[in-house]
Protein backbone atom coordinates (compact mmCIF):
# COMPACT_ATOMS: atom_id res chain seq x y z
CA UNK A 1 0.00 0.00 0.00
CA UNK A 2 1.14 3.48 -1.10
CA UNK A 3 1.07 6.44 1.33
CA UNK A 4 -0.60 8.20 -1.51
CA UNK A 5 -3.33 6.21 -1.63
CA UNK A 6 -4.54 7.42 1.99
CA UNK A 7 -7.04 10.03 2.04
CA UNK A 8 -4.87 12.07 4.13
CA UNK A 9 -2.13 12.47 1.09
CA UNK A 10 -4.56 12.92 -1.52
CA UNK A 11 -5.54 15.80 0.80
CA UNK A 12 -2.11 17.38 0.71
CA UNK A 13 -1.97 17.09 -2.35
CA UNK A 14 -5.38 18.90 -3.59
CA UNK A 15 -3.59 21.74 -1.14
CA UNK A 16 -0.92 21.71 -3.51
CA UNK A 17 1.66 20.14 -0.82
CA UNK A 18 3.10 17.47 -2.92
CA UNK A 19 5.65 18.06 -5.78
CA UNK A 20 6.19 15.10 -8.19
CA UNK A 21 9.23 14.23 -6.45
CA UNK A 22 7.17 14.10 -3.05
CA UNK A 23 4.46 11.69 -5.16
CA UNK A 24 7.29 9.22 -5.90
CA UNK A 25 9.16 9.38 -2.39
CA UNK A 26 5.52 8.23 -1.01
CA UNK A 27 4.83 5.89 -3.40
CA UNK A 28 8.02 4.34 -2.40
CA UNK A 29 7.35 3.75 0.99
CA UNK A 30 6.62 0.15 2.55
CA UNK A 31 3.81 0.38 5.34
CA UNK A 32 2.35 -3.07 6.92
CA UNK A 33 -1.23 -2.56 7.57
CA UNK A 34 -2.37 -2.97 11.15
CA UNK A 35 -6.23 -4.64 11.51
CA UNK A 36 -7.52 -2.96 14.79
CA UNK A 37 -10.60 -4.40 16.95
CA UNK A 38 -13.18 -1.21 18.17
CA UNK A 39 -12.74 -0.03 21.68
CA UNK A 40 -8.57 -1.11 21.21
CA UNK A 41 -6.21 1.28 22.36
CA UNK A 42 -3.74 2.62 20.77
CA UNK A 43 -1.44 3.97 23.38
CA UNK A 44 -1.99 5.46 26.48
CA UNK A 45 -1.10 8.67 28.18
CA UNK A 46 2.47 9.07 29.20
CA UNK A 47 3.52 6.34 26.81
CA UNK A 48 6.74 6.81 24.82
CA UNK A 49 6.03 9.06 21.71
CA UNK A 50 7.54 7.34 18.69
CA UNK A 51 5.25 7.48 15.35
CA UNK A 52 2.31 8.18 13.70
CA UNK A 53 -0.99 6.58 12.74
CA UNK A 54 -2.30 6.94 9.23
CA UNK A 55 -5.86 6.34 9.80
CA UNK A 56 -7.23 3.99 6.92
CA UNK A 57 -10.67 2.77 8.19
CA UNK A 58 -12.50 3.46 11.16
CA UNK A 59 -12.76 5.73 13.34
CA UNK A 60 -10.70 6.90 16.64
CA UNK A 61 -10.18 9.60 19.19
CA UNK A 62 -7.78 10.65 21.36
CA UNK A 63 -9.02 11.90 25.62
CA UNK A 64 -7.47 12.30 28.51
CA UNK A 65 -9.29 10.74 31.78
CA UNK A 66 -9.86 13.06 34.65
CA UNK A 67 -9.34 12.78 38.09
CA UNK A 68 -13.03 11.97 38.91
CA UNK A 69 -13.53 8.96 36.61
CA UNK A 70 -14.35 10.96 33.57
CA UNK A 71 -12.95 11.18 30.06
CA UNK A 72 -12.47 14.61 28.28
CA UNK A 73 -12.09 13.70 24.94
CA UNK A 74 -9.97 16.10 22.22
CA UNK A 75 -10.52 15.09 19.23
CA UNK A 76 -12.44 12.35 16.97
CA UNK A 77 -10.17 10.99 14.12
CA UNK A 78 -11.76 10.24 10.42
CA UNK A 79 -10.09 7.89 7.61
CA UNK A 80 -7.36 9.96 6.25
CA UNK A 81 -6.57 11.51 9.19
CA UNK A 82 -2.84 11.35 11.00
CA UNK A 83 -3.24 10.25 14.92
CA UNK A 84 -0.27 11.06 16.90
CA UNK A 85 0.79 14.80 15.33
CA UNK A 86 -0.01 16.57 18.37
CA UNK A 87 2.87 14.16 20.44
CA UNK A 88 5.52 15.35 17.78
CA UNK A 89 8.88 16.85 19.91
CA UNK A 90 7.23 15.29 22.63
CA UNK A 91 9.09 12.32 24.52
CA UNK A 92 5.65 11.12 26.07
CA UNK A 93 2.31 10.65 24.79
CA UNK A 94 -0.27 13.83 25.55
CA UNK A 95 -3.27 11.97 25.47
CA UNK A 96 -4.36 8.53 25.04
CA UNK A 97 -6.02 7.39 21.66
CA UNK A 98 -8.53 4.47 20.92
CA UNK A 99 -10.70 3.12 17.99
CA UNK A 100 -14.22 3.62 18.41
CA UNK A 101 -14.96 0.57 15.92
CA UNK A 102 -13.00 -1.89 13.58
CA UNK A 103 -10.38 0.13 11.44
CA UNK A 104 -7.06 -0.62 9.52
CA UNK A 105 -4.21 2.18 10.36
CA UNK A 106 -0.60 2.07 9.28
CA UNK A 107 1.99 3.16 11.52
CA UNK A 108 4.31 5.69 10.34
CA UNK A 109 8.27 5.66 12.58
CA UNK A 110 9.78 8.85 13.19
CA UNK A 111 12.97 7.86 11.33
CA UNK A 112 10.59 7.42 8.38
CA UNK A 113 9.10 11.06 8.42
CA UNK A 114 13.08 12.22 9.50
CA UNK A 115 14.19 10.54 6.08
CA UNK A 116 11.47 12.01 3.97
CA UNK A 117 11.75 15.77 5.12
CA UNK A 118 15.46 15.49 4.53
CA UNK A 119 14.70 14.67 0.74
CA UNK A 120 11.96 16.66 0.18
CA UNK A 121 9.60 19.65 1.00
CA UNK A 122 6.94 17.46 2.77
CA UNK A 123 7.68 18.59 5.91
CA UNK A 124 5.78 21.88 4.68
CA UNK A 125 2.39 20.15 4.33
CA UNK A 126 2.66 17.70 7.13
CA UNK A 127 3.39 20.68 9.62
CA UNK A 128 0.57 22.48 8.24
CA UNK A 129 -1.53 19.30 8.45
CA UNK A 130 -0.39 19.25 12.32
CA UNK A 131 -1.51 23.20 12.77
CA UNK A 132 -5.13 23.00 11.05
CA UNK A 133 -5.45 19.90 13.67
CA UNK A 134 -5.08 21.98 16.24
CA UNK A 135 -7.10 24.76 15.11
CA UNK A 136 -10.06 21.82 15.46
CA UNK A 137 -9.29 22.15 19.85
CA UNK A 138 -9.12 25.95 19.67
CA UNK A 139 -12.50 25.89 17.46
CA UNK A 140 -13.95 23.32 19.89
CA UNK A 141 -12.62 25.27 23.32
CA UNK A 142 -15.25 29.02 20.97
CA UNK A 143 -17.71 26.78 20.93
CA UNK A 144 -18.05 24.89 24.09
CA UNK A 145 -17.22 28.24 25.33
CA UNK A 146 -19.87 30.43 24.24
CA UNK A 147 -22.87 28.25 22.37
CA UNK A 148 -25.99 27.02 24.11
CA UNK A 149 -26.34 23.56 24.18
CA UNK A 150 -27.98 23.30 20.92
CA UNK A 151 -25.52 25.17 19.52
CA UNK A 152 -22.77 23.48 20.39
CA UNK A 153 -24.20 20.35 19.11
CA UNK A 154 -24.96 21.60 15.90
CA UNK A 155 -21.30 22.58 15.09
CA UNK A 156 -19.95 19.62 16.07
CA UNK A 157 -22.36 18.01 14.01
CA UNK A 158 -21.74 20.22 10.87
CA UNK A 159 -18.07 20.39 11.28
CA UNK A 160 -18.14 16.17 11.17
CA UNK A 161 -20.44 16.72 8.14
CA UNK A 162 -17.68 18.81 6.12
CA UNK A 163 -14.70 16.08 7.35
CA UNK A 164 -16.86 13.15 6.05
CA UNK A 165 -17.84 15.30 3.00
CA UNK A 166 -14.03 16.35 1.90
CA UNK A 167 -13.07 12.40 2.01
CA UNK A 168 -16.33 11.58 0.12
CA UNK A 169 -18.47 9.69 2.96
CA UNK A 170 -21.71 11.79 2.81
CA UNK A 171 -24.09 10.92 0.54
CA UNK A 172 -27.92 13.39 0.01
CA UNK A 173 -26.42 15.12 2.90
CA UNK A 174 -26.51 11.88 5.16
CA UNK A 175 -23.89 10.31 6.41
CA UNK A 176 -22.81 7.22 9.37
CA UNK A 177 -21.34 8.54 13.19
CA UNK A 178 -20.39 5.79 14.51
CA UNK A 179 -20.34 7.62 17.88
CA UNK A 180 -22.49 7.00 21.28
CA UNK A 181 -23.91 9.46 23.06
CA UNK A 182 -21.23 8.74 25.68
CA UNK A 183 -18.88 9.16 23.47
CA UNK A 184 -20.35 12.83 22.49
CA UNK A 185 -20.49 13.42 26.09
CA UNK A 186 -17.04 13.10 26.59
CA UNK A 187 -16.39 15.62 23.87
CA UNK A 188 -19.00 18.57 24.80
CA UNK A 189 -18.89 18.20 28.23
CA UNK A 190 -22.74 17.38 28.40
CA UNK A 191 -24.60 14.48 29.76
CA UNK A 192 -26.02 11.64 28.07
CA UNK A 193 -29.39 12.68 28.54
CA UNK A 194 -28.60 16.13 28.12
CA UNK A 195 -27.07 14.90 24.60
CA UNK A 196 -30.58 12.81 23.81
CA UNK A 197 -32.85 16.22 24.61
CA UNK A 198 -30.39 18.39 22.51
CA UNK A 199 -30.75 16.04 19.53
CA UNK A 200 -34.44 16.15 20.03
CA UNK A 201 -34.84 19.96 19.89
CA UNK A 202 -32.37 19.71 16.46
CA UNK A 203 -34.97 17.10 15.11
CA UNK A 204 -38.12 19.25 16.08
CA UNK A 205 -36.34 22.28 14.63
CA UNK A 206 -35.98 20.19 11.90
CA UNK A 207 -32.46 20.13 11.46
CA UNK A 208 -31.23 16.98 12.29
CA UNK A 209 -32.33 13.82 12.12
CA UNK A 210 -30.41 10.53 13.26
CA UNK A 211 -31.38 7.03 13.23
CA UNK A 212 -28.81 4.78 15.36
CA UNK A 213 -25.83 5.79 13.61
CA UNK A 214 -27.17 7.28 10.50
CA UNK A 215 -27.15 11.04 10.71
CA UNK A 216 -29.04 13.48 8.03
CA UNK A 217 -29.23 17.18 7.25
CA UNK A 218 -32.01 17.86 5.50
CA UNK A 219 -30.52 21.80 5.15
CA UNK A 220 -26.59 21.99 5.99
CA UNK A 221 -26.69 25.43 5.52
CA UNK A 222 -29.43 25.88 7.66
CA UNK A 223 -27.14 24.10 10.72
CA UNK A 224 -24.45 26.38 9.76
CA UNK A 225 -26.59 29.77 9.62
CA UNK A 226 -27.38 28.59 13.05
CA UNK A 227 -23.87 28.50 14.83
CA UNK A 228 -22.24 31.21 12.30
CA UNK A 229 -19.74 28.46 10.65
CA UNK A 230 -16.95 29.63 9.60
CA UNK A 231 -15.30 26.48 7.70
CA UNK A 232 -11.74 28.71 6.80
CA UNK A 233 -10.33 25.97 9.73
CA UNK A 234 -11.04 23.25 7.78
CA UNK A 235 -11.74 23.62 3.88
CA UNK A 236 -8.90 26.92 3.33
CA UNK A 237 -5.66 26.12 0.93
CA UNK A 238 -2.32 26.49 1.96
CA UNK A 239 -1.46 30.34 1.82
CA UNK A 240 0.57 31.59 -1.59
CA UNK A 241 3.63 31.58 0.25
CA UNK A 242 3.49 27.93 1.16
CA UNK A 243 2.52 27.09 -2.65
CA UNK A 244 5.31 29.37 -3.51
CA UNK A 245 8.16 27.63 -1.83
CA UNK A 246 7.17 24.33 -2.32
CA UNK A 247 7.11 25.18 -5.93
CA UNK A 248 10.87 26.53 -5.58
CA UNK A 249 12.03 23.40 -3.75
CA UNK A 250 14.45 21.10 -5.44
Amino acid sequence: MALLDTVVMRSLSIQGALSSEDKALLMGLELSPRHISASEVLWEEGAEADLFCVLKEGWAYSYRNLKNGSKQILKFYLPGDIIGMRDFGFTRRLSSAEMINRGVIYPLSYQQLFELFGRSSLAVGIMATAIRQQALLSERLIYLGQYAAHEQLAHFLYEIYLRLKRIEAVEDNSFIMPLTQQLISDALGMSPVHVSRTFSMLREEGLVFRDRHHVKLPDPEALARLVEFNDSYIDELLPPMFTEFLRASP
